[in-house]
């Protein structure tokens, strides 16, 4: 039975990729073929040795096209929105990689970054890696909606990614490159969105994140934030939580201590 699943996975594998799916569960498969898990796990086996096949998590596999075989896997945004469907996940790729969606070219991660309810450990498919990060009140971040080439894939709005940028500081390359990334993305930012975005998280995000976009010169779409954390916030905090602030200069608009000096990554 091991010798004969082999082209027999290959057939329904081929019939999925030509009806535009390229995402298969190992029990799908099994009723498919109608083998036992042994037999199914045996032709798997064979495929993914060949780079036909790759499995970015346990039980979920994807087939690679050949264009991807080098990757060993598919693109992480081409099979996220099936894995975390399959889970019954709500997600969105968020921080640079979602930078990178709303035209933060040059600031591309080596990962991509998705935004979900818990912690979730590193998927690594081949080349290919992707990298979690556990968000609060994460259905109400405002997202959109891209395709790609196997469908859409959700992303956080470009006010959205701004707000999660300056609140996952150490996850983004630090206060240099996320100044960087600000200046690439400020100019398209709608400054009520903002304080919607804004309304999701701390406000202790908004202070630092109002006074960044200050600082590169995106100063004209923070007024109504501004506002905002006038009303919102009750103390001064630190524009990066775990420095020294000792004599750190006041952002009385911001209600901010900078104890950082900021030299924005090109």
């Amino acid at each position: 039975m091991y010798a004969s699943a082999a082209p027999r996975v290959r057939n329904v594998i081929a019939d999925l990729a030509a009806s535009g799916r390229y995402h298969f569960t190992s029990s799908e498969l099994r009723s498919a073929l109608g083998v036992s898990e042994a037999a199914a796990r045996q032709a798997l086996s064979r495929l993914a040795a060949k780079g036909e096949i790759a499995s970015p998590a346990r039980g979920f596999y994807v087939i690679v096209p050949p264009e991807y075989r080098r990757l060993g896997c598919l693109p992480a945004d081409q099979f996220i929105p099936a894995l975390m469907e399959q889970r019954n996940a709500p997600y969105y790729v968020g921080l640079l990689s979602a930078a990178q969606y709303h035209g933060a070219a040059h600031h591309r991660p080596q990962e991509l970054q998705v935004v979900v309810e818990k912690n979730r450990p590193v998927i690594v498919c081949g080349a290919v890696r992707v990298a979690f990060v556990a968000r609060r009140n994460l259905t109400a971040v405002p997202v959109e909606s891209y395709n790609n080439p196997r469908g859409t894939v959700v992303v956080s709005t470009v006010e959205a990614t701004a707000v999660d940028l300056v609140g996952y500081m150490h996850r983004a390359g630090g206060v240099d490159r996320v100044a960087g990334v600000l200046s690439e993305l400020g100019e398209d930012m709608d400054p009520k969105r903002l304080v919607e975005a804004s309304q999701t998280a701390s406000v202790l995000w908004a202070q630092r994140l109002g006074y960044l976009l200050e600082q590169v010169g995106a100063g004209d779409r923070v007024v109504l934030l501004k506002e905002h954390v006038r009303q919102r916030a009750r103390n001064y905090t630190k524009l990066l939580p775990g420095a020294n602030a000792v004599g750190a200069l006041q952002s009385k608009g911001w209600r901010l201590l900078v104890n950082a000096s900021i030299e924005a990554d090109a």
